[in-house]
């Protein structure tokens, strides 16, 4: 499995476990933007159509994924989860400072108040490590039934 693969899994699982709590915001609570609903008004400018914003939100989810798989090997820190973090805190960064407000919601969410700004960190750094926990176990597992070059495997 290629790396962009295996950064595409890892960004699928973490977009789920991201989603689920983005959900759990939208449906519960609604105590700050959520991705998916300001996802949903760029593309739609101004009309908040919620299909549209979870595929959106899917998407970039497997994007970054993609991306990350690229980039998790040059990345400076040591675990799998602390480049997942450090690579989602800069894809948030990228965000506050470019799709937020495209949307409207300010630069890094402050029209939206300080519990949006909260939420996209804390919601980031939980797809970061999600991300790179997934991605460090497909490398691990690929790693132990690496077989080697004219070599046979172990009975």
């Amino acid at each position: 499995m290629s790396r962009v693969q295996k950064g595409l899994v890892a960004g699928l699982a973490a977009t789920v476990v991201v989603s689920i709590i983005e959900a759990i915001n939208m449906t519960v609570g609604h105590w700050a933007v959520a991705f998916p609903q300001l996802l949903s008004v760029i593309l739609q400018q101004g009309a908040d159509q919620p299909a549209i914003g979870w595929v959106a939100h899917l998407v970039a989810g497997l994007g970054l994924g993609a991306i990350f798989g690229v980039l998790c090997p040059r990345l400076p820190t040591d675990t799998p989860e602390s480049k997942g973090i450090l690579f989602a805190v800069g894809a948030f960064v990228l965000m506050g400072l470019v799709i937020a407000p495209i949307g409207g919601a300010g630069m890094f969410f402050m029209r939206a108040g300080f519990g949006s700004l909260a939420w996209m960190i804390a919601s980031h750094a939980i797809y970061g490590i999600v991300l790179g926990n997934v991605y460090g176990r497909l490398v691990a597992r690929e790693k132990r039934h690496r077989v080697p070059v004219g070599g046979a495997t172990a009975h």
